[in-house]
């Protein structure tokens, strides 16, 4: 019996040798080579700079869009935005503010903001004190609902159920 458990601990070891030895097979000239091959090809970029035969821009990256590819469409600010200045009464009708509904609150230390969706499902996002409509303004944020004046006559209340409320002054 001791002699196959010595048996298995030496063929156990012998294996463990060679595989650290096959790990170990010239990595460190290789990363030399690349890293001389990478400040050559630098070298050569910036000779023909200096000598005005490439663009002063070339081998540059491209500057990241200032959209969020993440959120579709509507991050491009296009035409289909909500217009905040109402001209007609039926504008400023669909600026009511019971047709949103409330999807999303951010809170931090010295800025909130409430995200909104209306009928159409185009979201419009409110910093606290900013007018939805003339007279309309987002007056106060809390983790569970969000408040407007409404031209200092009442106040509407809606709240993440989707309940729209209206209380007087």
């Amino acid at each position: 019996m001791n002699f196959f458990k010595i048996l298995i601990i030496t063929f156990y070891l012998i294996l463990t040798a060679i595989t650290v030895q096959a790990d170990n097979h010239d990595s460190q000239q290789n990363i030399v080579e690349k890293a001389k091959e990478i400040n050559s090809k630098i070298k050569k970029q910036q000779a023909l700079k200096e000598a005005g035969m490439l663009p002063a821009d070339a081998g540059q990256e491209e500057p990241l869009p200032l959209n969020d590819p993440f959120v579709g469409d509507g991050s491009l600010g296009g035409g289909s935005g909500i217009k905040l200045v109402a001209e007609t009464e039926e504008e400023k009708r669909d600026l009511s503010v019971f047709n949103f509904k409330l999807v999303g609150i951010i809170e931090g230390e010295d800025e909130s903001y409430a995200s909104i969706v209306d009928e159409n499902g185009e979201v419009l996002t409110l910093a606290a004190y900013e007018e939805i409509a003339p007279g309309v303004s987002l007056i106060g944020i809390s983790s569970k609902e969000i408040v407007f004046d409404n031209n200092g006559e009442s106040l509407v209340v809606i709240n993440f159920k989707n309940q729209v409320i209206e209380r007087s002054n």
